[in-house]
């Protein structure tokens, strides 16, 4: 794994050493000493998790030995000569940590680490390692506090309500220790972690146990993915740094061919050159990961997330009315559609780019925004007149860019894309190709293309192929668990749930996970079911509009919790370890839907999982060819 150091007598640290200063969050001073302490003194056995995601938490330090156990460790820098700190009573809970500065005084109880560092020993103890003994099993995870500027005078002084509250907690001081400056200082390793200074083995400490807590910890793909440079072949390449004479190109590839790579580093690269650009979308979540591409740019200046308009198609044109001032207009498009679909889609697909377009026309005097560049990625979900809307934005002699991938079209757009539309759209000549596909293993690529055969129309199918023998090789463990309808919700958790207690793949996070379904409504009763099982999700199922749009705009794969999300709002994107639920209801519009998904796959030098559970019995036959197939 990246995160994994090479020397099989090298302590395992998560993230590496060498990509400290890369963090988002860097390190503070104290965090550092700590660092440098644990490295220092440690057994070599005990791995060093810095910053981990665990369930939507983020302890500073964890600790972990297969054979020993578990730690987990707070480090707060406070000067606490700089404020005037207290503890004070409470009439309900715990006393409260406050502070007072210019005779104002405040809380601090949500940053408490006596409280903060018990909640963390629970969690783990009840939720990431549930294979641990019971009770006993407790015993095996430290929960300790370090102060490294403050003495263990004040410490004890400060925190003495706060610990005699926790009396069946902190009377434990070898489990619970509250350490300062002191035992940093005399490099006191058994005043700071008791149990590593004592124990080499303690049978409570199963491979089981060692592995749940692991899966919880170890660095998701997406933030060791947005350290590394974007690295393109010599075709991805030539069409990042070069430009046609015309101004306008398009791509066609297959899926994981690199088209939002090459988009997103184009736009990167025209930023450096001055350019005022533009990236386009249909899908609100796609944005997120376009920009998390254009960082990854080594020419980038720094700045494309701020400095490129990014948007998607609709939220671009109720901006251009409301800078128009034909807001009035906007709204009464949509104060006649109420619930009905039919007419929403009408009113989205064709009322409001004919209000665009003709506020555009009129505005001779270039009030709105004009771009050097506009790029839209996924452009077989746009229509012919969506594009030449934008392109009454793209200043003379700009430059306009358009990938798609036909085969993925799930809203059924690309068979607008004619030979005379594309004409009328400022293309000449023949498409840009990207052929190859660098994102599946080759297992998942031989199942996609036989899908594609046999359940996609043939005119639409653009197939990838591999660039060399070894690409796409690496493990990638497949499974279909065929389930009625009505078993479906339980089925999904559970098989999310597997996928980290099963050893295959050995190493994979928890916020890896993604869970994909074909409809809110049941992916909402998971993400549900989940919660009832204390894994926190990052989701899209609101089924308000307005909530589930916020959602959609918050929805990133950095995110430390399980990612779950419609198959919509998921394309283009990528994981490695997928959970895809499919309903008992397919058409046409379902296939490519349904491709979509396969092919969001990523390899992964450790492995990568996915798992279809579906309820579609004519998909059922497709399923019987998978590595491993159950009927639930």
């Amino acid at each position: 794994m990246n995160n994994q150091i090479e020397n099989p007598m090298s302590r395992f640290v998560s993230p590496p050493i060498s990509d400290f200063d890369k963090l988002r969050q860097p390190l503070t001073d104290g965090e550092k000493l700590v660092f440098e302490f644990f490295d220092k003194h440690l057994p070599i056995e005990w791995e060093i998790y810095v910053q981990p995601h665990l369930n939507g938490l983020r302890p500073d330090f964890v600790l972990l030995n297969p054979k020993v156990g578990i730690a987990v460790y707070e480090v707060k820098d406070w000067n606490l000569n700089a404020m005037d700190y207290s503890v004070v009573p409470s009439s309900i809970g715990p006393p409260k940590l406050v502070a007072t500065r210019g005779g104002k005084q405040f809380s601090l109880q949500q940053q408490n680490p006596i409280e903060k560092i018990l909640r963390y020993k629970e969690e783990i103890y009840e939720l990431y390692c549930p294979r641990l003994q019971e009770r006993a099993g407790f015993g095996l995870i430290t929960a300790g506090v370090i102060f490294p500027y403050a003495s263990k005078t004040q410490l004890h002084t400060l925190f003495r309500e706060s610990m005699a509250f926790r009396e069946n907690a902190y009377k434990y001081t070898n489990l619970h220790p509250l350490v300062g400056i002191e035992a940093l200082s005399l490099s006191n390793i058994s005043a700071i972690f008791p149990i590593a200074s004592k124990r080499i083995h303690d049978a409570r400490m199963t491979h089981d146990a060692y592995l749940d807590m692991k899966n919880w910890l170890v660095e998701p793909d997406s933030s060791v993915t947005q350290r590394q440079p974007i690295h393109l072949d010599q075709n991805q390449l030539s069409l990042v740094n070069s430009r046609t004479k015309s101004g306008y190109r398009r791509i066609k590839g297959a899926a994981g061919s690199g088209k939002s790579l090459v988009l997103a580093a184009r736009a990167s690269e025209l930023l450096g050159q001055g350019k005022e650009v533009l990236v386009v979308t249909f899908n609100i979540t796609l944005l997120h990961y376009l920009m998390d591409i254009a960082v990854r740019w080594p020419q980038s200046s720094g700045k494309t997330r701020s400095d490129i308009t990014w948007v998607n198609f609709h939220a671009l044109c109720k901006r251009i009315c409301q800078e128009a001032g034909v807001e009035h207009e906007y709204k009464a498009i949509f104060s006649t559609v109420g619930a009905n679909e039919e007419n929403k889609a009408i009113a989205l697909s064709e009322l409001l780019p004919a209000l665009v377009e003709r506020t555009i026309d009129l505005d001779t005097q270039h009030h709105l925004a004009r771009y050097d560049a506009i790029l839209v990625d996924e452009g077989q979900d746009f229509f012919p007149g969506w594009w030449n809307i934008l392109r009454k934005l793209c200043r003379p002699d700009g430059e306009m860019l358009l990938v798609a991938d036909a085969t993925q079209d799930i809203y059924q757009t690309a068979s607008k894309w004619t030979d005379e539309a594309m004409n009328g759209a400022g293309f000449r000549g023949a498409w840009a190709e990207l052929g190859v596909s660098y994102r599946l293993p080759r297992a998942v690529q031989l199942l996609a293309e036989r899908f594609a055969k046999d359940y996609l129309p043939p005119e639409t199918v653009t197939l990838p192929s591999l660039a060399q023998h070894d690409i796409g090789l690496e493990p990638c463990h497949l499974r279909w668990v065929q389930v009625p309808v009505e078993n479906a919700v339980m089925t999904c958790c559970d098989e999310i749930l597997r996928l980290t207690t099963t050893g295959s793949p050995e190493q994979l996070s928890f916020s890896d996970l993604t869970l994909l379904c074909d409809s809110r409504k049941t992916g909402l009763a998971i993400t549900q079911q989940l919660g009832y099982l204390g894994v926190k999700t990052v989701h899209t199922f609101s089924p308000e509009p307005k909530a589930q749009r916020r959602q959609k705009i918050g929805f990133y794969m950095g995110d430390a919790k399980v990612k779950a999300t419609t198959i919509h709002s998921f394309k283009g994107w990528e994981s490695r370890a997928l959970v895809l639920y499919i309903g008992d209801k397919v058409d046409a519009s379902s296939m490519a839907l349904f491709y979509t998904a396969l092919t969001r796959l990523k390899r992964h030098q450790d492995g990568s999982c996915l798992t279809v559970v579906c309820s579609a019995q004519p998909l059922a036959k497709f399923g019987e060819t998978w590595p491993e197939y159950v009927r639930a």
